[in-house]
C-alpha cells in the first residue's frame, strides 16, 4: 500500500505532528477496528526502528483523517531527509503488511 507523508502544518523538529496518511480502501483492507495499536517498522541505517502507533481513535476511522501519527515517524522522516517537504509535495511511502498488527516500510514510492 502507498501512504502519503502528513504534517499538521507546524513541521516541528522534534517529530511531533508528523504521520502517514492512508487511503480509505487500504485502511479498511489491512487494519482492524479491534486493534488498539499497530507496530510500524521503519528502516534506518541498516536496522529497523519499531514504532507503536495508536489506531483506537475515532479520527483514524473517519472519512477525513486516516493518519498513522507518532513523533517517531516524524523523527524518521526528518532523519531520512524526507521532511520537511515542499508545499504540496509530501513524499509517498510504500508500506507492507507483515502479519497481524505489524507493518513495514519498504521504501519510497514514485510520484
Amino acid at each position: 500500500m502507498i501512504a502519503t507523508a502528513w504534517n499538521n502544518g507546524k513541521h516541528n523538529p522534534s517529530g511531533a505532528g508528523y504521520g502517514l496518511k492512508l487511503a480509505p480502501a487500504d485502511r479498511d483492507a489491512y487494519f482492524s477496528k479491534r486493534w488498539k495499536s499497530i507496530i510500524l517498522e521503519l528502516p534506518y541505517r541498516g536496522h529497523w526502528v519499531k514504532v507503536e502507533i495508536n489506531v483506537a481513535k475515532k479520527s483514524f476511522w473517519d472519512s477525513r483523517c486516516r493518519e498513522l501519527i507518532n513523533k517517531d515517524i516524524g523523527r524518521w522522516l526528518i532523519a531520512t531527509r524526507l521532511a520537511p517537504w515542499s508545499k504540496g509535495r509530501p513524499p509517498r511511502i510504500e508500506i507492507e503488511p507483515l502479519g497481524g498488527r505489524r507493518f513495514g516500510v519498504l521504501g519510497f514510492a514514485a510520484r
